[in-house]
C-alpha cells in the first residue's frame, strides 16, 4: 500500500506543475478575479512548484514529504477561500478541494494518523 502513497504524490506533484506550468494564463486570469497581485502569484506559483518537486523527491527522502504535504494543504485552504471570497461556482473550488483531500491523505499517513 505504500504504492498508494507514492501514486498520491506523483499526482499532486503533477497537477500542481500542469496547472502553474501549461495553465499559467488561466492562472493570472483567477489572481486578477481575487485582486491579488502579480508578486502573490509568483510567490504562490514558485511554492507549488517547489512543493511538488519536494513531493516528488520524497518519493526517495520520506523526511520531505509531510512538511510538503501540509504546506501544499494550507496552499489549497487558501486557493478554497479565494474561491469563496469571489463567489465563484462550486464547480470552481473542485480542483483545490480535491488537491487539498490529496495532500492531507499524504500529511495522514506520513505522520502516522493513516495507516495502510
Amino acid at each position: 500500500m505504500e504504492n498508494l502513497v507514492i501514486i498520491a504524490q506523483i499526482v499532486l506533484a503533477l497537477s500542481v506543475v500542469y496547472v502553474w506550468v501549461f495553465r499559467f494564463d488561466n492562472i493570472v486570469l483567477e489572481f486578477k478575479q481575487y485582486g491579488l497581485p502579480d508578486l502573490i502569484r509568483n510567490f504562490v506559483g514558485a511554492s507549488k512548484i517547489a512543493l511538488a518537486t519536494l513531493l516528488i523527491t520524497g518519493i526517495w527522502y520520506p523526511g520531505l514529504v509531510l512538511y510538503s504535504a501540509l504546506s501544499m494543504a494550507f496552499l489549497m485552504i487558501c486557493a478554497q477561500l479565494a474561491h469563496f471570497k469571489v463567489k465563484n461556482p462550486i464547480p470552481k473550488y473542485i480542483p483545490s478541494f480535491i488537491l487539498l483531500i490529496i495532500s492531507l491523505f499524504i500529511a495522514g499517513v506520513q505522520a502516522g494518523f493513516i495507516t495502510l
